[in-house]
């Protein structure tokens, strides 16, 4: 029997023997799609194994931390690469530093988190990004909630009122991409904005301006509109013309075609969609929400790992990217506790377990990072099995919000209106 790609890229042994050792109705009960065998129905396996991934997590930021004085982006040959400006990923690594202390209690890692905010201040006049929510919630917001010094919170609503310049008013979406004024993907949008849009939210309940938000809710809305396919996928991007706002159509920079599901994009809108419906009470977001996890579910292989587009050519046998499942993660966790549906919690966990046990870098001393089995841009054949900031963060994200939920809503705010 020969040996596919799949199995060289998924095969861990702990995996693998926790798999074998289900029989084939015990592996039918485990619910979704997938027969990877978690201990998602046993407790107190499933907290051990988190809080000892919590625990590599924290141990490999105690020894890598204190000597990174700018924002990792990608790992190279196992160790990170940097931007003195945060790229669009600077807000993740202050964030896992805050999700460090909160599972430790290490001051180190608050006085690190703080510092690493600080270096992030000159992008809040930043007109040429849409990722102002990535950079400013996890960094900003967070360092606001967990210490309560104002300097923070001011700081965040002056990058929710950068990003509000970008709303395109005839199409109803902010543009994801190019300076503002220039005509270089004007029309463009993303579904990784979706996760921006809660930067928008903060700053209307922090400052009463209800324009914050109808922003956020117009471009949710333009977003349902025109990516959610029957089945429940979507597209990377979608093309508008900036004059007119008209539509388009779907087009794609990091999945396949504009035709297949980018997985990291769907998860990004699992999640997105879930904070909006918990920022407004809309049900509409609540449904795309499950609509968007229904399919990227039911797209998973056996050892809920996602592959890197769900519709290319060769998934199921295709690269992985863990930091989909950790992102995905996160959303189901909001979205199992929206609606009440234990399978979304059951399979966050399956997510977690599966990313605990397969895709840490505890193999090698090198590594620097947490999360290994990342990838970036596979069109371009950038970063490709790699590690990312975003998969750290997320990973620890989501670990603590079933090992600390008071301690995670503390730190970023997990109420619904």
């Amino acid at each position: 029997m020969g040996i596919s790609r799949r199995h060289l890229l998924t095969t861990a042994a702990g995996a693998a023997a926790a798999t074998t050792a289900l029989t084939p109705p015990a592996r039918a009960a485990a619910g979704g799609t997938g027969s990877f065998a978690t201990y998602a129905d046993d407790p107190a396996e499933t907290t051990r194994t988190l809080r000892e991934a919590a625990d590599y997590a924290v141990a490999k930021l105690r020894t890598v931390a204190p000597g990174v004085t700018s924002f990792p982006v990608i790992t190279k040959f196992e160790k990170w690469t940097y931007s003195a400006g945060g790229d669009w990923v600077g807000g993740f690594w202050p964030g896992t530093l805050w999700m460090a202390w909160l599972h430790s209690g290490d001051a180190q890692f608050r006085s690190l988190a703080l510092a690493a905010a600080e270096r992030l201040a000159p992008r809040r006049t930043d007109t040429g990004t849409h990722d102002l929510g990535f950079l400013f919630y996890p960094s900003w917001v967070t360092a606001w909630r967990l210490t309560g010094d104002p300097k923070w919170r001011d700081g965040a609503l002056q990058a929710a009122s950068t990003l509000r310049k970008r709303y395109n008013t005839a199409g109803r979406f902010i543009r994801a991409w190019g300076a503002l004024g220039s005509p270089d993907n004007a029309g463009r949008v993303i579904m990784d904005t979706m996760m921006n849009l809660d930067l928008l939210a903060f700053a209307a309940r922090q400052t009463g301006d209800t324009a914050y938000l109808d922003i956020a809710v117009a471009h949710a809305r333009t977003t349902q509109r025109h990516f959610l396919r029957p089945d429940g996928s979507t597209p990377h991007a979608f093309d508008f013309d900036p004059a007119t706002g008209a539509p388009v159509g779907p087009n794609t920079v990091q999945g396949y075609s504009p035709d297949s599901c980018w997985s990291r994009g769907q998860a990004w809108g699992v999640y997105g969609f879930t904070t909006m419906f918990r920022r407004t009470g809309d049900p509409q977001f609540l449904a795309t929400a499950r609509r968007l996890a229904d399919f990227a579910l039911g797209a998973l292989t056996p050892d809920h790992v996602p592959v890197w587009d769900y519709l290319a050519p060769q998934q199921p046998n295709d690269v992985k990217d863990a930091s989909a499942g950790a992102v995905m993660a996160c959303g189901l966790l909001d979205l199992a506790a929206a609606t009440g549906t234990a399978r979304y919690r059951d399979s966050a966990l399956r997510l977690l377990l599966a990313l605990s046990r397969t895709c840490l870098t505890t193999r090698s001393a090198r590594a620097q990072a947490v999360v290994a089995r990342c990838t970036r841009n596979r069109p371009a054949e950038d970063g490709v099995e790699v590690s990312v900031p975003y998969a750290d963060y997320y990973l620890l994200e989501g670990i603590l919000r079933v090992l600390r939920p008071a301690d995670t809503d503390r730190a970023i705010d997990l109420s619904t209106v």
